[in-house]
């Protein structure tokens, strides 16, 4: 039987975690520990820890910082102390299935060569109400996305967005040392975004459809879970001013490039990661780069959809940008 540690990080959270911290005690499938990196909290955090920690039969062991170092660094000195076989992450504020660590615990012994797996969730208010949607709903990782996972394509699909959650996401202890630090490639490329990038590029990420949380989304939350944005409509495009879609782009082409810089320096990465990032880049780069004079833009957007770039990184109704790039 596996050692089951959780790694819970903290700040300011006392209106929510005496419920999240039962949710962990209740489980159908006792943990072993219970790792808590305090990110300074002025409120009653650390004293709910300290009496939950005399009350459970596992081990709570309670770090605080002595400065604030953001949510995705606190997480990541967190896991790093971890000495369980399979590592939970933990948000203060959520609320955990009671099965939830024997579901995910039972994956990984059935696919051995899988290092990571996250979970859907329902998606609840402040006060605990459910809104009537799922995390996997609200990112709009849908079925066919999740076919597409399966089938060995989650790289492709992480390339375009992200889609793991933290707050549902457990990892073997194996890996932390492999994909921690966490490197400073894209601002928005934080701890849990980059464990899922990197271990796709070798197919070790997976998921399960069932939800296994309850996610609170409230005003105080250092990293929410964002909606997709409203869709770019056709209309939208011909209106708006030129340097707004540009901006844009022009950000997609700096990441897909900076991404690509930083793989590159690496020793291990796959070749075939690699040649995707540098096409998601050289794609971007070209749509950032078409001429002023519209009958100019023809050709290469022509030719960004016969060579699959417009499909392939634009994705859903790619016909949108390629419609834009030329009237814009």
């Amino acid at each position: 039987m596996p050692q089951i540690s959780v790694a819970l990080c903290t700040y300011n959270g006392e209106k929510y975690l005496p419920l999240q911290l039962e949710s962990i005690a209740s489980q159908t499938q006792a943990i072993h520990e219970l790792v808590v990196f305090d990110d300074g909290s002025g409120d009653k955090s650390l004293a709910i820890l300290e009496e939950f920690k005399g009350k459970v039969p596992f081990s709570v062991r309670i770090h605080q910082n002595e400065k604030n170092v953001g949510s995705s660094k606190n997480f990541e000195m967190c896991v790093q102390v971890c000495q369980g076989d399979i590592i939970f992450f933990c948000d203060q504020d959520d609320l955990w299935m009671p099965h939830k660590v024997e579901t995910l615990v039972r994956y990984f012994e059935q696919y051995p060569d899988i290092d990571a797996v996250f979970s859907n969730a329902i998606m609840i208010d402040q006060s605990g109400k459910p809104t009537g949607k799922t995390s996997f709903e609200q990112i709009e990782f849908i079925e066919p996305l999740q076919d597409f996972w399966k089938a060995g394509h989650s790289f492709d699909i992480l390339l375009k967005g992200y889609v793991v959650t933290g707050a549902t996401l457990a990892i073997r202890s194996r890996i932390k040392h492999e994909v921690f630090p966490t490197p400073h490639i894209i601002p928005e490329l934080i701890h849990d975004g980059w464990i899922a990038l990197y271990l796709s590029m070798t197919n070790r990420i997976a998921f399960v459809k069932e939800a296994l949380i309850q996610y609170r989304e409230h005003a105080s939350q250092q990293v929410g879970l964002k909606s997709e944005k409203k869709a770019v409509s056709l209309l939208d495009r011909i209106k708006r001013p030129r340097n707004a879609k540009l901006i844009q782009i022009e950000k997609k082409a700096s990441d897909a490039t900076a991404l690509f810089h930083y793989l590159k320096s690496q020793n291990n990465t796959p070749e075939e990661a690699l040649n995707k990032v540098a096409h998601r880049a050289a794609h971007y780069q070209m749509r950032a780069g078409l001429a002023n004079n519209r009958l100019l833009r023809i050709w290469p957007v022509l030719k960004g959809v016969l060579t699959g770039g417009y499909k392939l990184h634009d994705g859903g109704k790619w016909w949108h940008p390629v419609i834009g790039d030329i009237l814009e």
